[in-house]
């Protein structure tokens, strides 16, 4: 079994203009800092980040958009970081605002390998614009389709050796899901621990879904 743990600069490797990267987090939350940072640091842009929200100005993904290396945004809300609005009014960030629990869908379809998923949310309302409407027993659905990234960035809480992951509180929030809908998923990790010690009943995301891992900062 290949060495999972890499360091910052292995990490920076994989990186390419143009990505589009699942970030997980919630108000910054559950985000992984030392990955997001090695993204500001590597230099890379025309980055499509999708995460359930935008972060603070200088947190989370924010430090991303801030830096001008994220071209794309597709996020729930944005309101915790007035500069996204700003961007966005002036047309030097393309935002796409879902609704979370669609946003959730749509990821969950991509690493199930469905085609999409049926939900009410939006139907008479702008989000339908441009969308299939399917009517099933009489009642019409937006057919919201699947969300794939090239990269994912997760963060955990306590990580073995081979990936397995343990998360914490809240902070798991997206984490497991995005861990499913990426050609590459790494996990920052505050603990890296011996393969077997942790409790399986415990483990959230299993070791086969984590390509590469790396030790968070100060953690």
């Amino acid at each position: 079994m290949k060495n999972k743990v890499i360091d910052k600069e292995k990490f920076k490797e994989l990186l390419k203009d143009d990505m589009t990267i699942l970030s997980g987090g919630f108000m910054s939350a559950g985000a992984s800092d030392v990955l997001i940072e090695a993204i500001k640091e590597s230099g890379v842009k025309g980055l499509h980040i999708i995460s359930t929200d935008a972060g603070y100005e200088n947190k989370g993904i924010g430090k991303l958009i801030s830096a001008g290396r994220v071209k794309r945004l597709t996020a729930s809300h944005i309101g915790l970081n007035p500069l996204v609005g700003k961007m966005m009014n002036e047309g030097s960030l393309e935002v796409e605002l879902v609704p979370q629990g669609t946003l959730a869908e749509r990821i969950r379809s991509a690493g199930a390998g469905l085609g999409g998923v049926l939900t009410p949310t939006g139907i008479g309302t702008i989000l339908e614009e441009g969308k299939r409407v399917i009517e099933v027993q009489g009642k019409q659905y937006l057919l919201e389709e699947p969300i794939r990234a090239d990269l994912a960035i997760i963060h955990g809480h306590q990580v073995d050796q081979i990936g397995n992951v343990v998360y914490r509180g809240t902070s798991r929030n997206f984490n497991p899901l995005m861990a499913m809908a990426a050609e590459v998923v790494v996990v920052g990790g505050e603990e890296i621990v011996e393969k077997g010690s942790l409790n399986p009943e415990c483990i959230a995301t299993p070791h086969p879904l984590i390509d590469y891992i790396v030790k968070e900062v100060n953690s």
